[in-house]
């Protein structure tokens, strides 16, 4: 495997790439009035069966990030593309974002989203970053569950993160 900074040919492979997961837990937000507070609560749910979740769809985004310099690398075996990060880096705010993490359905699991995360944080600590955030949707356990195993916590949500409406939870880690 071989990982390298994306050019216009490696997008359109990207492009092509099914995000889509399965997922058998949620994470699901209660809140309720307490008094003077508003009290925000996670709760780990179990579906009563495992559910396919199609990845929110971005299309446009992908080559504007490229056109205004975003990291952009991708993981590849001879032709074909496995995978791929697509970063922001905001020195302003000290921050690289990961805006997308996507490994093709038969590669997952062997390493090559560990590799192309590891290469972000290199990357964010040769800018200088003391940071690094990621939003995930709330159904997206699996996800949820390979960012908390690198060193990623839960800092925040927004409820209404996504086009659909579903809730984006925010996790962080130091560089």
């Amino acid at each position: 495997m071989h990982i390298y900074r994306a050019d216009l040919r490696d997008l359109t492979a990207c492009l092509m790439l099914d995000g889509s997961y399965e997922t058998d837990r949620v994470w699901q937000v209660v809140q309720q009035q307490e008094e003077q507070d508003m009290v925000a609560r996670f709760r780990l749910a179990q579906l009563p069966r495992t559910t396919r979740v199609r990845y929110p769809s971005w299309n446009e985004a992908l080559l504007a990030h490229q056109e205004r310099g975003d990291l952009i690398l991708v993981a590849a075996q001879a032709t074909e593309v496995l995978g791929y990060i697509d970063q922001e880096t905001q020195p302003d705010q000290d921050i690289a974002w990961i805006h997308h993490l996507v490994v093709a359905a038969p590669h997952r699991r062997k390493g090559i989203g560990t590799a192309l995360l590891q290469r972000g944080i290199q990357h964010a600590r040769q800018e200088g970053l003391a940071q690094m955030m990621v939003i995930v949707q709330s159904k997206n356990y699996p996800a949820i569950n390979f960012f908390q195993r690198h060193g990623f916590t839960f800092c925040g949500y927004n409820e209404r993160f996504y086009r659909n409406q579903d809730i984006g939870l925010y996790f962080g880690r130091g560089l």
